[in-house]
Formats: C-alpha cells, structure tokens, sequence
C-alpha cells in the first residue's frame, strides 16, 4: 500500500429488503453470523418459494421504497406513477402482501431472517465492499451514465475512499486462503471478487437494459486489472466487489463513515 493511500469508509448502505431500495447510514452492526444487521433482513417469496428478485421479475427495478430501521416503516410507490402505500412491515404483513401480490400479479408472502438475512453467498455473507474511485472508474466506460446510476447497480454495502480504482482487489487472494484485513475495529477476512449478474446491466430504476453492457464490462475490467490483483480468481471477468465473512468473535462491534481500513499481517 502507498504511504499516501490512507482506504477508509465514506459510505455504508443497508439493504433492509432484499432487492429494494437501501438505506444510507452511519454506522452498522455485526451480527454473530457475519452479516450487517438489518441487511436483508427482508426478502419477498412467492408461492413456491423462489425470491421474487431482479433476476426472475423485472418490475422490481420500477419499485422505490423508503424503509425506516428502527420502527419498521416502510413506504412503496411504484417508479414514476401515484400509487404509494405506507406499512408497518410488523404489524401489516398481509398487507404489505397483498398491496406487492397485486403490483406483480402472483401471490407473494414476506420472510424475515434476524440471524443472517438473505445475501446471496450464505458462506460468505458478510459486508461487501467497493470503492468510489472504481464505481467512478465503471461510469467512464458508459456513455450516459455516472457514478450514482452505478452504485445502484452494484449495491455494496461499504464504499471507501482514499484510495485508487480497484484497490479493493488487495482484499481477496488465492482460493485457499483470505485476506485479513480490520475496519475500525472489526476484523474481517476478504474471500473473493463477487460474481455478477444479469440485473447491472439494467437500469436500476426501470429496468431497460443497457446495450452490450455485459460485454463492455467484461473487456474493460480485463484491460484495467490492476497489476495487485490476484489473477487466478478469474475463471471469468464479470466480477466487481469483494464477498466477506467474519469470526463470530466481531459479533455487536460496530463499523462507522471515517473508519480506516488497514491490512492485518
């Protein structure tokens, strides 16, 4: 690392319900199973069990809501259009149901996990994490979108700053190992460079896919893979962002904006 690279947290982002809007906060709380609390603790099903998703059901992109972590307020509206609702997502379950069941035309039913929430690596379902100088870096390689319209995209949970584009590529390494690495005061171990999916190269307010994105991504992020990077762990490169997990030890520690980050030897 230069001595002039001083990585540190400028934003954190909880995603109360899995593939809905996130909240911007502060600080963030570890769970005993390594997963943020609060971050997706919420996931919508439908009848025979799947996630209702950005992968199975693109009229999740169109729906905006506000979520408030401490009562469990939550207000849906639909993107661009008057129909809003506002629930608790406690006390109204059926009908935060019944108002989703008749937006996607199926039956859909709320889950609720306090432990790990929903991420998609259940191994690995720690915080992940990006850096504002690669999200910026991303934008530049599309004519028309910026930096905001590619966080939405790629919905980390950390994003630092201080630091050159794809510095986050030192946090992960070879397969049979990984990175220690603490934020504050909460160790974490990086594991691997997050497998992307169908749903970044959409708009993430309306869904419209953006031409050849899958494409350009892939060409670009191996033109520009920085020389630290750990090489190997690219069977493809469709991947941004690093996957963690924690030791049940940094259970109730907490991260916060301004915190540093430093490798651990």
């Amino acid at each position: 690392m230069s001595i002039t690279e001083v990585p540190y947290i400028s934003q954190i982002f909880i995603y109360p319900i899995k593939s809905l809007d996130s909240v911007s906060c502060d600080r963030a709380t570890i769970l005993e199973s390594g997963a943020i609390r609060g971050d997706r603790t919420w996931a919508i099903f439908d009848r025979a069990g799947n996630f209702v998703n950005g992968k199975r059901n693109q009229k999740i992109h169109a729906l905006r809501s506000t979520f408030d972590l401490e009562t469990n307020n939550l207000s849906l509206q639909v993107h661009r259009t008057n129909q809003t609702a506002k629930f608790n997502l406690i006390e109204e379950p059926e009908a935060v149901c019944n108002w989703l069941g008749s937006y996607f035309g199926f039956p859909v039913e709320m889950k609720q996990d306090l432990n790990m929430g929903f991420p998609d690596d259940t191994v690995s379902p720690g915080a992940t994490i990006v850096s504002t100088a690669t999200l910026e870096a991303i934008a530049s390689w599309y004519p028309g979108l910026d930096t905001e319209d590619i966080r939405l995209r790629f919905r980390a949970n950390i994003e630092i700053s201080g630091v050159p584009a794809f510095w986050e590529d030192r946090l992960f390494t070879t397969a049979d190992q990984t990175v220690k690495f603490k934020v504050g005061e909460v160790e974490f171990m990086g594991v691997n460079p997050c497998k992307r999916c169908v749903v970044i190269t959409r708009d993430p307010l309306t869904g419209k896919a953006y031409p050849k994105f899958q494409k350009t991504f892939i060409a670009q992020r191996k033109k520009t893979l920085p020389e630290w990077t750990e090489r190997s762990r690219f069977n493809h490169f469709y991947r941004l962002a690093i996957n963690t997990r924690l030791s049940p030890t940094e259970a109730g520690k907490v991260i916060r904006v301004g915190d540093e980050i430093c490798l651990v030897d």
